[in-house]
């Protein structure tokens, strides 16, 4: 085909607002088509979350003459379509959070460019549906090729029959899980512009922290006065599920020399509270649990409660900052130091082995005689797994992936139980080094939420999902107690249990 010929039939396409307003209904109506077919709502609610959108474009793009301006004047709904079919290709179901859209606000540039590599099918409909569909509408609205009145008047009355239609379905609309119905949960877009207001709500109290908590006191008091110098450690790991851990029973040597650690007490049947890193290490780091989340808007966390007892508080992170509340409370330790720096030209980070935080942590104790709360906040399992171990620890192979698909699952299974492998390294190591201080030492392992692994029928991966599913809440959670720890608490239990 010459240039002269696709300069012809783009021409064509231009000069036929009609064409043009069906194709733009049409892309818009992608994610619609989705939930009309996977959305758990019964026959009614599936029409309704089909006829609702169907009828709110069509009223939109037939209120006024020149459509292609007022597709381009909505582009941010075509950005919310594309974030729920890359959404979709992720975890294959349901609505954009609310914690998804933090998600997006929490993740650093270094994650978002490990995963995009993995997404690149989901990105290539994203560009074929609406990069095509942007480009037609800039071209047709500045050479002014408007909707004829009759065309208008023909399409724009019947959309209101639609939207009415809708409405009058939505009472006998139920969701099959919870049988329940609302737009705002149930139907595309309104739920995720719901969502994402809520989202934006909850990211400005965020950023208020600093005013709403300030003044905030736990009146900690250490009761008992020790013979020894005492340190406690609070590890908080990083996308690590149990089922992959030896120590919870996987039928692969993932956890070594965990296993040979003596005065390590294993919780078996431990959960988190969130499938995302920003809610669930905020409740692991303060006192708000998911049933009271909101009271976290107004608290410290541990650090604070800490300092107030008189222990002098570290924070050693792997993490990148990112303005959320793990930041906040981390940065309330008096000492705070992060490997995981982003450079601020190229907004790349480099990516450190959480075993580099040993000897920071080891010099700090070293330097101090004080007692010592010390919090390490790892990178653990995150993906892109190759990336969070040496070449050392590539035991599980071939860990070579080749893309995020169902196929790849073996080559990812093996990448991520490396990872594994490379965290039981990097805790018992930290445990060796606490032993030689002779301190009276307690240490807290957990991870703030596992992850999917193409483990059913269901196809899903990674975590954060909006519907949460077992691997992802399944977490590993272990206690370790030095000699001298325990020789001192000898008569006092471990912990208590509820009745």
């Amino acid at each position: 085909m010459t240039t002269t010929e696709k300069k012809g039939i783009v021409s064509k396409i231009i000069n036929n607002p009609k064409a043009l307003f069906w194709f733009y209904i049409t892309v818009n109506m992608v994610p619609s088509i989705y939930f009309f077919f996977n959305a758990p709502v019964n026959l009614f609610g599936k029409i309704v979350t089909l006829l609702f959108p169907l009828g709110f474009y069509i009223f939109i793009l037939s209120a006024f003459k020149n459509t292609g301006k007022w597709q381009i004047i909505y582009f941010p709904l075509l950005f919310l379509h594309a974030f729920q079919i890359v959404l979709f290709y992720l975890f294959g179901e349901d609505v954009i959070a609310a914690d998804m859209f933090l998600n997006v606000a929490t993740t650093n540039t270094s994650e978002i460019n490990e995963l995009l590599g993995s997404l690149l099918p989901s990105i290539a409909l994203v560009c074929f549906l609406y990069l095509p569909a942007t480009i037609l509408a800039i071209m047709q609205w500045r050479k002014r090729i408007y909707l004829d009145w009759a065309f208008r008047k023909k399409v724009f009355l019947p959309s209101f029959a639609i939207l009415a239609a809708s409405l009058i379905l939505s009472f006998w609309s139920e969701n099959t899980n919870s049988n329940t119905f609302a737009f705002n949960q149930h139907v595309y877009p309104i739920n995720a512009i719901h969502n994402l207001g809520f989202a934006v709500n909850k990211w400005d109290k965020v950023k208020r922290y600093p005013i709403t908590s300030e003044g905030f006191k736990f009146h900690a008091v250490k009761e008992k006065k020790s013979q020894q110098r005492e340190i406690y450690v609070l590890i908080v790991g990083e996308t690590s599920r149990a089922d992959n851990w030896q120590l919870y029973g996987y039928d692969r040597p993932t956890t070594p020399l965990l296993s040979k650690q003596d005065n390590l007490f294993v919780f078996k049947d431990a959960l988190t509270q969130s499938n995302t890193t920003h809610k669930s290490v905020s409740i692991i780091l303060s006192d708000a649990e998911a049933s009271n989340y909101n009271i976290i808007y107004n608290r410290k966390g541990i650090a604070q409660a800490f300092k107030e007892a008189n222990f002098k508080t570290v924070c050693i992170s792997n993490q990148a900052e990112n303005s959320s509340f793990i930041e906040y409370f981390t940065k309330e330790a008096d000492i705070y130091k992060t490997i995981r720096t982003t450079d601020s030209k190229t907004r790349m980070t480099q990516n450190h082995y959480d075993a580099e935080l040993i000897p920071i942590m080891e010099e700090i104790i070293n330097s101090t005689e004080d007692n010592l709360f010390i919090l390490l906040h790892t990178y653990g399992s995150h993906f892109n797994y190759m990336e969070r171990y040496p070449k050392e620890f590539k035991q599980f192979m071939s860990d070579e992936i080749a893309g995020v698909k169902k196929s790849e699952r073996e080559h990812l299974l093996n990448a991520y139980d490396n990872t594994i492998l490379y965290t039981d390294y990097f805790l018992s190591s930290t445990i060796d080094a606490l032993k030689k201080t002779n301190a009276s030492t307690a240490l807290l392992y957990t991870s703030d939420h596992g992850e999917d692994l193409f483990d059913d029928k269901r196809g899903k991966f990674l975590h954060a999902s909006p519907t949460p599913t077992y691997y992802q809440l399944r977490i590993p959670l272990f206690v370790w107690f030095s000699n001298e720890y325990s020789a001192e608490n000898q008569n006092k239990p471990l912990w208590t249990e509820s009745p």
